[in-house]
């Protein structure tokens, strides 16, 4: 456990302009857009629970706020995020929270593969689900890079807007692991696009992303900002019932088509994963990769 004091995750009052780990405004038409951004810059945004229960909690502020019909998710600092939180000083993985996405037992008094089971139903699989089913469009605002974890959070999201500088990747096969938990990579790249990025480790460009159907628009970063809003504008002039039912709609075509018992099948195997990595290193779960090397091999991988 860190020995840095963890702040608490904040809840849908206490969110601000300003506040971090997340920030939160309205604006736009008739203020029916909901700015929610990810700020914790100085560790490139990755997300530890902190983050994620007070993502959490933005969410459901804009949900229950009725004068909001679009929620905009966007990130302060140089890059949308570098993913889940492996090594920062206030990686939280031993700290206890309520659980909101699902109902399941605390992982904090459990070890091993029953304690890494627990946390991430709740903390990625759980919250990722709970928040592809927000009733109101979610357009993601991506510059930099987009890691990991950072592809969850854009892929719960309806649209992607990304700037001509953002970038891709999902490098966790190093750590001998098939994706991230939530695991919609053949649905939104398409079965080959998703086997390369997985086994190659690379890069890929917001160009390319755009070009693979999985980025909506690619704008210079300058004109980022009020790409996303002239689209927002757009869908606030919709009827709240009509953005509903579109969204509602297309999430049961994908299920339909396989896609959440696919992420419960792959979950599995994610787990069988960390549980051989703990087992043939005497308790790392991450195949012997942190922050710094998993960056370095990134890197050095280069990719187009």
């Amino acid at each position: 456990m860190s020995e840095s004091v963890i702040p608490p995750a904040l809840g849908p009052s206490d969110l601000g302009p300003d506040t971090t780990p997340v920030a939160y405004e309205t604006g736009g038409p008739d203020n029916a857009v909901a700015y929610v951004t990810l700020n914790r810059p100085e560790y490139r945004n990755a997300q530890n629970s902190v983050m994620t229960y007070s993502l959490d909690a933005a969410f459901r502020r804009a949900v229950d706020d009725a004068s909001v019909k679009v929620i905009v998710l966007r990130a302060n600092g140089k890059h949308f995020s570098a993913g889940h939180d492996i090594g920062t000083p206030e990686r939280d993985f031993d700290t206890f929270y309520d659980n909101v996405a699902t109902l399941h037992w605390d992982h904090t008094d459990k070890s091993g593969a029953d304690q890494r089971l627990a946390r991430e139903i709740e903390v990625y699989m759980g919250m990722c689900r709970r928040w592809r089913d927000i009733p109101k469009p979610v357009i993601a605002q991506v510059h930099g890079a987009c890691i990991a974890g950072g592809l969850m959070l854009a892929w719960i999201c309806d649209f992607i807007v990304a700037s001509e500088d953002a970038f891709f990747s999902d490098p966790v096969a190093r750590m001998g692991i098939p994706g991230v938990e939530y695991f919609a990579h053949a649905f939104v790249l398409g079965p080959r696009r998703a086997k390369e990025i997985l086994m190659t480790g690379d890069r890929f460009t917001a160009a390319q992303a755009a070009d693979w159907g999985m980025v909506n628009h690619v704008v210079p970063r300058d004109d980022l900002a009020a790409k996303v809003d002239e689209i927002a504008a757009k869908v606030v002039a919709m009827p709240m019932q009509g953005l509903f039912l579109s969204k509602k709609a297309v999430n049961i075509c994908e299920d339909n088509m396989g896609l959440r018992n696919s992420m419960d099948s792959v979950f599995g195997w994610h787990h069988y994963a960390h549980a051989a990595n703990s087992e043939a290193s005497g308790g790392d779960s991450l195949g012997g990769m942190d922050a710094k090397s998993m960056k370095a091999s990134a890197t050095a991988g280069g990719g187009s």
